[in-house]
């Protein structure tokens, strides 16, 4: 059982990490002797790679034992990568990770996780259906006036709205945005709550398959290469230096087996049942037959991160008043050291497709 960590309780920085997380590991221990690591996870697509490394014992061949915990969100997890209850994170970059920066929370973004890769937008702008059908929504400046939803304040999700907005020559406040969680768009289409809205998958296929919303444009077409999800490092982590480079093997190697899967926008390549099973396990999306009709999650296999969309990203955030702090910078919570030393033992990543 992987234990779940919900929002509205004590802060897990305020707990002693053995009533804080109880994490279980998700495989039996090894046989030997081996170094604990504390992933936090979201159980999303975007953890593909550390389910995969992990049933492949690719952690083990790192002498890692892992120990899962799930949480609601990433900005869950910064207080305690903060203290180092937890070593590694995994997920979205919102404000919370630049305010906390500036408080002094050494926590730093080490890889790629997911990013809006060419034919891969698993995160997209939807219009209800009736509003295309009927022509009232043709392009972007059509987007004005209309009640679009983003996942929360300072997320990757309302800067992608804005992105778009910009495309048609308007701004974030041209429309009436709303905050709510992915799965909850499916009823608010239902209802006409909202018009537009960011989704992800398996929610975008879900909505267009119940006839309620038209795929506008994929993210990928309209914010190319838009970091969605990372890797975090803890201080206390990043101190552990051999274990931590080993993990980020372990982490490549899957991110490496997932992506060979990848083919024309859907998981469809050679061995693709084999990481199916492995998702269907390990996420919270157990319909085996959705995962060939979503657009799946994509990451650069190398683990490089586009510095330049977080930036971007961040200089929304600052713009919609979220992070006042105007010193910190993405290059501050951003060490790419691990993954370049995983590269270099791994050799570069080389698609057979």
């Amino acid at each position: 059982m992987i234990e779940r960590r919900d929002r509205g309780r004590l802060p897990l920085h305020a707990l002693a990490f053995s009533a804080a997380l109880s994490l279980v590991s998700l495989r039996s221990p090894p046989a030997t002797a081996a170094e604990t690591v504390r992933l936090g996870v979201a159980q999303t697509m975007s953890d593909a790679a550390y389910y995969i490394a992990q049933d492949k014992g690719y952690f083990r061949d790192e002498g890692i034992d892992l120990k899962v915990a799930t949480f609601n969100s990433a900005a869950g997890m910064v207080a305690p990568l903060g203290t180092g209850e937890l070593d590694v994170g995994g997920g979205t970059v919102s404000a919370a990770l630049y305010n906390a920066a500036a408080r002094g929370v050494a926590v730093k973004i080490v890889a790629d996780e997911g990013s809006m890769r060419p034919g891969y937008g698993y995160s997209s702008l939807l219009v209800r259906k009736d509003l295309v059908e009927g022509g009232r929504v043709k392009s972007f400046a059509d987007l004005k006036g209309l009640k679009i939803a983003a996942a929360a304040p300072g997320s990757g999700s309302a800067s992608a709205i804005n992105e778009a907005l910009k495309k048609g020559g308007l701004k974030f406040s041209d429309a009436d945005v709303v905050y709510m969680g992915f799965p909850d768009q499916l009823a608010a289409y239902r209802n006409k709550a909202i018009d537009a809205g960011i989704a992800t998958e398996p929610t975008m296929t879900l909505i267009r398959e119940a006839g309620l919303a038209a795929r506008f444009a994929g993210n990928d077409s309209y914010y190319p290469g838009q970091v969605t999800a990372v890797v975090f490092y803890s201080a206390d982590f990043i101190a552990r230096r051999a274990t931590a480079e080993g993990f980020m093997r372990a982490y490549l190697r899957g991110l490496r087996d997932y992506a060979a899967v990848l083919k024309d926008g859907s998981l469809s390549g050679p061995g693709a049942a084999d990481i199916i099973d492995i998702l269907t396990a390990r996420t919270l999306l157990k319909d085996a037959g959705l995962y060939s009709r979503i657009v799946p999650t994509s990451a650069d296999p190398d683990g490089r991160v586009n510095l330049a969309t977080l930036q971007n990203d961040l200089d929304f955030y600052r713009a919609q008043g979220l992070v006042k702090n105007d010193k910190i910078s993405v290059q501050e919570v951003y060490d790419g050291s691990f993954a370049a030393a995983a590269v270099k033992a791994l050799g570069r990543f080389r698609s057979e497709h």
